[in-house]
């Protein structure tokens, strides 16, 4: 269990900052290099699994470090962000345009990256022994 938060965490980081790179890139690469037309990087389906691994592993990793740290503004953020990429992706497109639809998500992929860099910090500063986290700072002390 106490790598479970530490590894959610990260991955959930490593999701968001995919999404965002996803979102930044793909019309560069699409301008920039016809060829990768044909492989449908900005299809929705792209987005709706991306939102199906993030929900998961934000809500597995945003629940135990609220539990460990009682910091319920941690669970918020990466919940306002997961909100925001739920809309971006079911109402998006149709109701704000392209534009609009990469404005929710990128927001909502920054809430969530931030609520979980800030949930592995509170870990790391506690340097409890039950912290998920102590065992990477303690093994650094010694």
């Amino acid at each position: 269990m106490q790598l479970t938060q530490r590894v959610m965490d990260k991955l959930a980081i490593g999701l968001s900052i995919m999404c965002a790179v996803h979102c930044l890139a793909t019309p560069l690469l699409l301008t920039l290099l016809p060829s990768l037309t044909a492989v449908q990087l900005d299809n929705e389906q792209l987005h709706l699994w991306i939102l199906v691994a993030v929900i998961p592993t934000s809500l597995v990793a945003l629940t135990l470090g609220c539990k460990k740290h009682t910091r319920l503004r941690y669970v918020v953020s990466g919940f306002v962000g997961v909100i925001l990429m739920v809309l971006a992706v079911t109402l998006g497109e149709a109701k704000w345009g392209e534009l609009g639809e990469k404005g929710f998500t990128l927001i909502g992929a920054a809430f969530i990256a931030i609520a979980h860099w800030f949930n592995y910090r509170q870990c790391l500063a506690k340097n409890e022994d039950d912290c998920p986290c102590s065992d990477s700072v303690s093994e650094q002390a010694n």
